[in-house]
């Protein structure tokens, strides 16, 4: 099986677990709309049996997977980078800037896609009162989504992805959980964490040449 055949089978049977009152999931899978770009997506990217480096956000938020189904791919990059032309609200996530900054300055989407797979440690997210939620923010969402988490992340590398080394988008509490996962049940090799996208575009735009560089060497993209 090839591995967008593998991604598509993995997406398609997301299922969130029971949720503490007042969380609501996103699981935009459901959409025939958003699964239809999914595979569009996939099938244009992933339509091979080569391994990939594995880089593992937090979850999915409204504007950018949330919406597409894709991670850090708004539906502003799906149509302009990608050249998949959709319908829905064109609007931009920040994060998906980032991303897609770095995905040019290493040569496109064909490049990046064929050395990366990007997914989440959570692959679906979250919103309490319509605003995005991390899967850490609450102890008993926490408590809630660590076996999904673990269980997801087991099912992705099984689809033959590297495995000695992952890269963790966030230097703070997704990385921590990441090492506790890890330590327990030895999924990876080394854990190697990068400033999250969301963070340099809110609080280091101005050196963002510098964290362009930072993770075209780190993730050997240059």
């Amino acid at each position: 099986m090839i591995l967008a055949e593998k991604i598509l089978s993995f997406l398609q049977n997301l299922s969130a677990p029971p949720l503490p009152p007042g969380v609501d999931v996103m699981n935009p899978y459901r959409d025939n709309t958003v699964w239809n770009l999914c595979e569009s997506f996939y099938k244009k990217y992933y339509n091979d049996d080569r391994s990939r480096l594995l880089v593992l956000g937090i979850n999915p938020g409204r504007y950018g997977g949330g919406t597409t189904g894709i991670p850090f791919t708004d539906p502003v990059k799906l149509n302009r980078h990608c050249d998949i032309p959709n319908v829905l609200p064109q609007r931009a996530e920040l994060s998906a800037d980032f991303i897609y900054q770095v995905i040019e300055a290493c040569g496109g989407p064909e490049k990046f896609y064929s050395r990366i797979y990007i997914s989440a440690v959570c692959p679906l997210g979250f919103t309490r009162n319509g605003k995005n939620m991390n899967y850490y923010d609450d102890k008993t969402l926490l408590a809630a989504v660590s076996g999904f988490c673990i269980q997801s992340i087991r099912q992705q590398l099984s689809f033959g992805l590297i495995r000695n080394r992952v890269y963790c988008l966030g230097e703070g509490k997704n990385f921590e959980f990441l090492q506790q996962v890890n330590q327990e049940h030895q999924l990876f090799g080394e854990i190697v964490p990068l400033p999250h996208p969301r963070f340099i575009m809110q609080y280091k735009r101005k050196e963002l040449n510098k964290f362009l560089a930072i993770y075209l060497r780190i993730l050997e993209l240059s």
